[in-house]
């Protein structure tokens, strides 16, 4: 369990753990956004997998949400990928710097998705950065042909 909810002890890094497992996931996952029907359970399944291993790490731990539990941002990421458009280089670039930006300032109501029980207070708010990068990226869609460019981040 502390080998999942840690990405392999990828949470244990010194500097940004959860920055660190959001590029990996950036990196394992980028090269399946051509292939949803993969890629969509795949995140289903990891976002179940860090629902349980944050939870139980942090029960045992003793503590509310450990920065070493890096499960979450993994998933987040992949999320983030997996919804937004495009399936090119730029995109999974802006996926990550906004899912990342998001998941630092927690704007509302990402703050209170933590207030929820065990594991999926643990998860929700990555989850909710997720949605929220991959909105802003589906509206760059949506203005892209007026302004050209914001076409290169939703290739």
């Amino acid at each position: 369990m502390s080998m999942i909810a840690t990405i392999f002890g990828l949470g244990r890094v010194p500097l940004a753990p959860g920055t660190a497992a959001s590029l990996a996931s950036l990196l394992v996952l980028a090269p399946l956004r051509g292939t949803p029907a993969l890629l969509w359970p795949l995140v289903a399944a990891l976002m179940a997998a860090a629902v349980w291993s944050c939870g139980a790490y942090a029960r045992r731990l003793g503590r509310r949400d450990p920065p070493s539990a890096v499960a979450d941002e993994f998933a987040g990421m992949g999320l983030a990928l997996a919804a937004s458009p495009g399936t090119g280089l730029a995109s999974a670039a802006a996926a990550f710097i906004l899912f990342r930006l998001f998941d630092i300032l927690k704007p509302p109501p990402l703050g209170a998705l933590e207030r929820l029980p065990r594991g999926w207070g643990i998860v929700a708010d990555d989850l909710g950065a997720a949605l929220l990068s991959s909105g802003v990226l589906w509206l760059a869609a949506l203005l892209a042909p007026s302004f050209p460019l914001l076409a290169a981040l939703v290739r």
